[in-house]
């Protein structure tokens, strides 16, 4: 998690580095990364619904 954490953080700071040079990022569009977190959501959720379903159950 710590990495993830890391990741944003990094990436947050370059976005607004790139903003206070007026520099247009070369990210896809937002759209695109939606829909990547869509997939992303998509191939854990079966995993996810298992553990839940497991703990559940005892």
């Amino acid at each position: 998690m710590k990495a993830y954490l890391v990741s944003f953080a990094v990436g947050a700071l370059v976005g607004l580095i790139y903003h206070l040079v007026q520099v247009r990022s070369p990210a896809p569009p937002t759209i695109a990364l939606v829909g990547l977190l869509g997939m992303l959501a998509g191939e854990n959720a079966i995993g996810f619904i298992r553990a839940c379903v497991a703990h559940l159950a005892g």
